[in-house]
């Protein structure tokens, strides 16, 4: 399961990467390789999306295993 993590931490970033180049720059960069309403582009806010839930267990294991 740890490739799950890898993969939910790693799209986690690009979202936070996104986010923050539109809070600086107004710049979207899933649009601008994907397009504005395409479908690719909504799989990957969906994706991230549900990396971020999927990140909230995170604190759980993280107490857990101290």
């Amino acid at each position: 399961m740890k490739w799950i993590d890898y993969t939910a931490l790693t799209l986690a970033i690009i979202g936070a990467i996104t986010w923050g180049l539109i809070g600086i720059f107004q710049f979207n960069l899933v649009s601008f390789f994907f397009g504005e309403n395409s479908w690719f582009s909504r799989l990957i806010y969906d994706l991230v999306g549900l990396s971020g839930l999927y990140l909230l267990t995170l604190f759980g294991r993280i107490g857990r295993d101290m």
